[in-house]
């Protein structure tokens, strides 16, 4: 726990909780809201969608913000801008049209997109360069304690008390983000003086020729392409499997899929703590092959026993929340140490925006191949695909090319 020692880090940790926090409140009760209102499943497909598609669109601006800007300053402005578009809501939960929810979700994810590679980029400049894998273990610990407050809070204010509870409660949550991100962060190191400001188009470009002159992150870009491939098969191919091949309820799949903040947690201690010095290509490898064996053994499971008890599944979903926070947290490592600070937002945003993009890729294909293919091969081929990205990492990490393939180490950015 030893970024924490630092105050502004520690700061910043507690203010990434509450966005957090308040993001996932809106995750689960909108959707919920949407499909409770219209009862239907492609409308409440649609609202996840707008969930994806402005990280894409909105990639090149967020990463020049986040590399011309002030981030801390950039973060506050982002949870007031999502209090502020949230606003629209209390009119649909007095009875006003629910597509006013799709510009708000829209809008919120657009906001998102800029909030994630200015917080990342951060990070860095506010802990020592050998604490920065335990402070990402520590933003991890953050993501799974708000999946849980977020998610469950969400749900049950908008059970008890509908849509209008759920976004006071979101503003009010907000409010504290903004307020711990308003005063300046000191930093580990001096800022350094911004150089001139070129085209937003071009300081994006050069942030991707960053990525394919840089070894690491042409590596870390392949990683994004199978592994983003693989979560957007999962959040298709796991209701189906919850309620198809375990014959279990709307209320399983929610279960399941929560339960796996647990093992995040615990890979997020572990990250921060006794695997803090444990280089992020190592993290990245056997996390990423450790998520792609765990989840081939869940997905062959029923079909290679009797039926099994939920509980059974309420533990291995459990468990395997554990790799897949490992190896997110190097591959989140890989890029910040690799990209060069004046151009880590850039570098990050793009990250962000392929993993989006290649997500809803995945899922679409996956709503193709379904009634093709079958849920059990498109299973096991969602499995093979982080093994698959997990043994090319351990392989180049294993012929030395990342240590022959790196670029000189810049002085840090403000």
């Amino acid at each position: 726990m030893k970024p924490l020692r630092e105050p502004a880090f520690a700061r910043l940790w507690v203010a990434a909780f509450f966005s957090e926090t308040a993001e996932w409140m809106l995750q689960i009760a909108l959707p919920v809201f949407v499909f409770q209102a219209t009862g239907s499943a492609a409308t409440t497909a649609l609202s996840i969608v707008l969930g994806l598609v402005p990280a894409v669109l909105l990639s090149p601006v967020a990463g020049v913000i986040a590399d011309r800007w002030n981030r801390r300053l950039v973060l506050c402005v982002v949870c007031a801008g999502q209090a502020f578009v949230a606003l629209p809501l209390l009119f649909v939960a007095s009875g006003g049209p629910v597509f006013v929810i799709y510009g708000v979700m829209a809008a919120q994810a657009g906001l998102a997109s800029l909030f994630e590679p200015a917080r990342n980029a951060l990070v860095p400049e506010l802990v020592a360069p050998g604490e920065l894998i335990g402070a990402n273990g520590l933003m991890s610990i953050n993501g799974s304690v708000a999946r849980l407050a977020g998610g469950w809070a969400g749900g049950l204010l908008l059970g008890f008390g509908g849509l209008g509870w759920v976004v006071v409660a979101y503003l009010g949550v907000l409010v504290i983000g903004s307020a711990l991100l308003a005063r300046p962060f000191p930093r580990v190191a001096a800022p350094k003086a911004a150089g001139p400001h070129e085209p937003v188009v071009r300081a994006w470009i050069d942030g991707l020729r960053e990525i394919g002159r840089e070894g690491r992150l042409r590596l870390a870009g392949v990683v994004v392409v199978l592994t983003s491939l693989a979560q957007g098969m999962f959040l298709v191919l796991f209701v189906v499997f919850v309620l198809d091949i375990l014959d279990g309820t709307e209320g399983d799949v929610g279960l399941l899929r929560g339960v796996q903040a647990l093992g995040g947690l615990a890979a997020g201690f572990a990250v921060a703590t006794v695997a803090r010095k444990v280089a992020p290509v190592a993290l990245l490898g056997w996390g990423g092959l450790a998520l792609g064996l765990s989840s081939a053994v869940i997905w062959n499971l029923p079909a290679l026993t009797v039926s099994l008890p939920l509980g059974v599944f309420i533990g291995l979903f459990g468990l395997v929340g554990a790799p897949g926070v490992l190896a997110g947290s190097g591959l989140l490592s890989l890029v910040q140490t690799a990209a060069s600070p004046e151009r880590s937002g850039r570098v990050l945003s793009t990250v962000f925006a392929g993993t989006a993009g290649f997500t809803a890729l995945g899922a679409l294909l996956t709503g193709v191949l379904l009634d093709v293919l079958g849920s059990g091969v498109l299973l096991n081929v969602q499995a093979g695909l982080h093994t698959v990205s997990a043994l090319v990492v351990l392989g180049v990490s294993a012929s030395g090319r990342l240590r022959r393939d790196t670029i000189p180490a810049v002085p840090r950015s403000g």
